[in-house]
């Protein structure tokens, strides 16, 4: 009623809260001469105490109750504000009113924790009730078990609760899944308050919220069994350390919900998925191209009849049309295309039409480079495009490059030489090299610490890698000399990229953000912040838009390079991310990790579509081959395996019921998608590479234990 109204309104001026008095009045359409007027009520006066009331306290709890009343009966969001009004009322006035659960509810928030001995039966009650339920619902309840033992031991821990929370820990930690079982390691350790200090872990675990997707009918459920046992406790961890994604429709079953989460922070939240991402590839430049003699001439001398061949004047326009799913061609600005870098994609088509069209039926070959006596401990390979040159990043800081074909890697001649070359002569290139320099191998010495990551630009021109130290390097591959060091990330960088059209680069390390890079510059021109653990690798997409990030809190982003945000929250791992491979066509990514397994994601919708089990141990090497039929895959278990990727993506149950609610229906079918496994004696596969032909690279390093 009005009178109780202009009451808390009167509290509301008293107490400074401006803000919430305006709200509380337009909702109520009460004016400001009104709040005046009744202001000289002898009931109101006597309420808030104000000079000369002296109305009795049973007059003030009769209108506590009246105003808590109205809060009940009001409806939606005027409830909650009535409701907080008459609470904070309650406050003012040392009145509390028993008989009305919803306020102390409210009231109990503000402590900071209840009673501790009380923690273990809070939980097991909890337990209880969801081992209990409907088999429907217990998959989904029982994803809160870990979260909320983690948050209640550390409000325990934080309390100075310190015996109670060894002993929930002990109690309850074996009920967890087997996948959390390395953040209980870190969790088990943190027994004082003063250890939640450093731990940056837990610190990420208590201010992020862990997100669960829960239907609206298990929601319901545990919402109605909370508020029934009042259940205080639970209830405020839900709601303040926990965000829960709701669903319409029927619950997830164990196997939809086990595919999805085992990250740190729970799943994504489906509105993470849902911005829009041009995943198509780039149309290719056009540029003219001079018909090609020799292959004729060649052709006649084997006596074979000379064949017409169709003219090539412009090869690059194959009259394809514009991607419908492509970024705009001008979206972020690429380098220009040199004389040098035309030549090499001429190169590249010639090789691609002699490319072995693999399958099921064509499998390719492998070849394995096999590091010996590498007692440096090889900890990074790249090969580039062409499969002329290998490096390897060694932990004792050096970085190797070899030639593998029989041409010889040479520096470009000292300055004094260089000005005696006649600069308009046809073979410039050629001369400008210098021969007693030629040698198969060269070793760039520069970092101080392991070199964990290595990539080579696309033009062969340069060599990025990145280490324990802190720094990124760029080396150049004419005078094998450091050009620059980036220093960006203050702790070890785990892993860096070139993008594909060159110029940029991308990097990722142990302070959890990944970097994107411009050659002429020092500064990075983007920091993809978001990961709760160290980014282990990172990859950009085929049209270099995007970039994908791996990560020690077991989940994949993808950012888009634009803008810098965060397009994509990818979870299911359950343990560290080490490999990223992007389809050529730049519609999937597949993702390996320490669990073993290697997942398919659809990235316009944003969905898992596929799992392969196989490997026994971490994977650090994927590839697809270069029209995408095959995924080749290498792990610590000293194997590759090569899996059938036409047939993984073909036949996706991508509606919109799936990508709305993202139940996934994985098929068990790693075993007929499987073509291959290939055992090394004892070598660890840690890079793979299909050249422009098709056949398979591999590298490790041979261990002999």
């Amino acid at each position: 009623d009005r009178q109780t109204l202009v009451a808390v309104l009167q509290f509301l001026r008293r107490s400074n809260l401006r803000e919430s008095e305006e709200i509380l009045r337009r909702e109520a359409r009460l004016l400001g001469d009104d709040l005046g007027a009744a202001a000289l009520s002898p009931a109101g006066a006597g309420l808030l105490g104000a000079p000369g009331g002296d109305a009795d306290a049973a007059g003030g709890e009769a209108l506590l109750s009246r105003v808590t009343a109205a809060a009940a009966i009001a409806i939606g969001g005027s409830a909650a504000t009535l409701l907080l009004y008459a609470n904070a009322f309650a406050v003012g006035g040392g009145v509390v009113v028993e008989d009305q659960p919803d306020v102390s509810a409210v009231l109990s928030a503000y402590n900071q924790q209840g009673d501790p001995t009380l923690y273990e039966e809070y939980y097991s009650g909890l337990k209880h009730f969801i081992e209990c339920s409907l088999d429907c619902h217990r998959a989904e309840l029982s994803q809160l078990f870990y979260p909320l033992f983690v948050h209640m031991y550390l409000e325990l821990v934080y309390n100075q609760h310190e015996s109670e929370a060894k002993s929930f820990f002990e109690r309850f930690h074996g009920d967890q899944e087997c996948y959390y079982q390395d953040d209980l390691r870190v969790l088990s350790s943190l027994t004082k308050k003063e250890h939640m200090k450093g731990n940056e872990t837990m610190l990420d675990f208590r201010t992020s919220k862990f997100v669960l997707r829960i239907s609206r009918d298990s929601y319901q459920l545990l919402k109605r069994h909370l508020q029934e046992k009042q259940n205080n406790q639970i209830w405020n961890i839900v709601q303040e350390h926990l965000y829960i994604d709701i669903f319409d429709g029927m619950p997830r079953s164990k196997q939809q919900i086990d595919a999805m989460v085992g990250s740190l922070a729970g799943e994504a939240k489906r509105e993470a998925n849902k911005a829009k991402v041009f995943f198509g590839l780039l149309k290719e430049p056009e540029f003219d191209v001079p018909l090609d003699d020799e292959d004729e001439e060649g052709e006649n001398e084997e006596g074979k009849p000379k064949k017409k061949k169709p003219k090539k004047d412009s090869v690059g326009s194959k009259s394809k049309k514009q991607d419908p799913n492509a970024p705009p061609q001008n979206r972020i600005p690429l380098p220009e295309l040199k004389d040098s870098d035309k030549l090499d994609k001429v190169m590249n088509m010639k090789e691609a039409a002699r490319r072995v069209r693999l399958g099921p039926e064509c499998l390719p070959s492998i070849c394995f480079y096999t590091f010996l006596n590498a007692y440096q401990g090889l900890t990074a390979v790249d090969i580039t495009d062409d499969s002329s040159m290998i490096v390897g990043g060694f932990a004792d800081s050096t970085v190797r490059v070899w030639s593998v074909t029989p041409k010889k890697l040479r520096s470009v001649k000292t300055a004094a030489d260089l000005s005696l070359i006649d600069k308009e002569s046809d073979d410039v290139l050629e001369r400008i090299m210098d021969e007693k320099t030629a040698s198969e191998l060269k070793i760039l010495y520069g970092h101080s610490g392991p070199v964990y990551g290595t990539s080579f630009s696309p033009d062969r021109n340069y060599l990025l890698s990145c280490s324990e130290d802190g720094t990124v390097r760029l080396w150049s591959l004419q005078t094998f000399t450091c050009l620059v060091g980036y220093k960006g990330h203050n702790y070890p960088v785990w892993d860096t990229q070139f993008s594909p059209y060159g110029y940029y680069f991308v990097s990722g390390g142990h302070d959890r953000v990944a970097r994107l890079w411009a050659t002429d510059h020092y500064q990075p021109l983007r920091i993809f912040a978001g990961h709760l653990a160290d980014v282990t690798c990172t990859r950009f997409h085929p049209n270099s838009n995007y970039i994908a990030t791996g990560s020690a809190d077991r989940t994949i982003r993808l950012w888009d390079v634009l803008n810098g945000n965060c397009v994509r929250i990818f979870t299911g791992h359950k343990g560290p991310i080490h490999s990223l491979a992007f389809s050529p066509n730049g519609r999937f990514l597949a993702t390996g990790a320490t669990d073993g397994r290697v997942l398919l994601w659809d990235i316009g919708h944003g969905l898992m579509v596929g799992e392969l089990k196989g490997h026994t141990d971490t994977i650090y090497a994927l590839r697809f081959s270069r029209d995408g039929e095959i995924l080749a895959s290498g792990s610590m278990d000293n194997t590759v395996r090569l899996w059938d990727a036409v047939k993984a993506f073909e036949d996706l149950e991508t509606d919109d019921f799936t990508t709305a609610t993202g139940h996934i229906n994985l098929p068990e079918n790693s075993q007929d998608l499987l073509l291959g496994t290939y055992m090394t004696k004892s070598t660890p596969v840690v890079h793979l590479h299909f050249t422009r032909r098709n056949l398979l690279l591999a590298a490790g390093a041979y261990s002999s234990q």
